[in-house]
């Protein structure tokens, strides 16, 4: 089965109040020490796969440059980046080449790079279209940014554009929220990522936040009914307009669902390189089984080389997988699917959960697909870790 290749690059141009990313601003100083180490992996991806007992495909069909803002390198930077993994790789002729951008990072020779590149797909880190909320989280465009950044790259032929909006953001209300919603729906991209704000201690406002604190605009953030309602009120829109829900956070056109990070949805295999940089293989002797293993998640210790966590997933934890990833998109999970696979007692074994998620409203079941309803797309955590509690009692 060809790989999902994930390129990370850490660099931003600012670090943005809300994000919990391993990305920064660094100086550019050390931006080639850094593209040299990730070519030095990919040049030797095949050879470390060996050494963890983990079958290796050379053939890619969907590559994702990820941050960070990959866009702050220098254009021979991208390049070397592009060229290392075709190299190394057999590239599908159809294969699907994301760049995440932050909108106003896009000049015409950039434009021109990634299109050379083979690059047919932009995700536009956007967040909000209202430029108070934008701004309030350290986002350094505004709305016409946005607008003329998508002209430019339809000009260029990039047609496949997606775009980030986040739920929650300082500053946003029921109005404000169904203006980006609009603006979004009208640009007419194909793809279109909805993200609740995450409130954690691995962010700046987070931080502020849980401290009851007013730095960073954290006195208006709005409250958790408020941004649920935001989220369900996106999914409405959103939906009424075309652009269909395929999993929690993302709807897309017909034909515009990201291959690549379906690829994470269904267990298929991906190859990730670069700082916090996440991989899936399956094991050689065992492919039922598989390994993932993650580089570091600082700049420091990736640029000194520092080996890589290991986790070996065993048949238990496959299965795991199989729920509380599959349970992220609407089509859900299907039983029988579980049971050739894993056996009828695992099936078997999940139907108690399964009903007392369906009495609670969180799962419905059609026949041998359960899927999260509308309620339980909020609180999907909170199913995701009832899986993981019920099949660790079972082990």
């Amino acid at each position: 089965m060809p790989l999902g290749l994930y390129i990370s690059v850490p660099f931003c141009r600012t670090k943005c109040s809300y994000c919990n990313f391993a990305s920064d601003v660094f100086s550019k100083a050390v931006f080639q020490r850094y593209v040299d180490r990730v070519c030095a992996d990919i040049d030797r991806a095949a050879t470390a796969a060996e050494q963890l007992g983990a079958a290796f495909e050379a053939t890619a069909d969907s590559i994702y440059f990820g941050g960070g803002t990959p866009t702050v390198l220098d254009i021979a930077q991208l390049e070397r980046l592009f060229v290392t993994a075709s190299q190394n790789f057999g590239i599908a002729l159809d294969c699907e080449i994301t760049v995440e951008c932050a909108p106003g990072t896009l000049s015409p020779s950039l434009i021109e790079t990634l299109r050379r590149c083979g690059v047919n797909r932009v995700s536009l880190g956007v967040q909000s279209f209202v430029d108070q909320e934008a701004a309030s989280v350290g986002r350094l465009h505004n709305q016409a940014t946005v607008l003329n950044d998508i002209a430019s790259l339809r000009a260029a032929g990039i047609t496949n554009i997606s775009i980030d909006l986040i739920a929650g953001l300082p500053h946003q209300t029921a109005q404000s929220w169904r203006h980006s919603l609009k603006q979004a729906v009208e640009t007419g991209v194909g793809h279109v990522s909805v993200y609740m704000l995450e409130v954690d201690e691995d962010s700046r406002l987070g931080r502020e936040l849980i401290a009851g604190g007013t730095r960073y605009h954290a006195h208006f953030v709005p409250d958790e009914d408020a941004v649920a309602d935001f989220y369900l009120a996106a999914c409405e829109y959103i939906e009424n307009a075309g652009i269909r829900q395929y999993e929690i956070s993302n709807f897309a056109r017909s034909e515009h669902e990201s291959r690549h990070n379906l690829k994470y949805w269904t267990r298929q295999p991906y190859l990730g390189f670069g700082v916090d940089a996440h991989s899936m293989l399956p094991c050689r002797a065992t492919p039922q089984t598989a390994i993932r293993f993650s580089t570091p998640d600082s700049l420091e210790n990736f640029i000194a080389e520092r080996p890589a966590t290991v986790t070996p997933v065993d048949q238990q934890a496959a299965l795991e997988e199989m729920f509380f990833l599959g349970l992220r998109l609407n089509r859900g999970v299907n039983l029988e699917a579980i049971a050739l696979q894993f056996g009828d007692r695992a099936a078997n074994e999940s139907s108690p959960l399964i009903a007392d998620l369906a009495t609670s409203g969180l799962l419905q079941r059609e026949g041998s697909i359960i899927r999260l309803t509308t309620r339980g797309r909020l609180l999907s955590n909170e199913v995701f870790e009832r899986f993981l509690a019920s099949s660790g009692s079972a082990k």
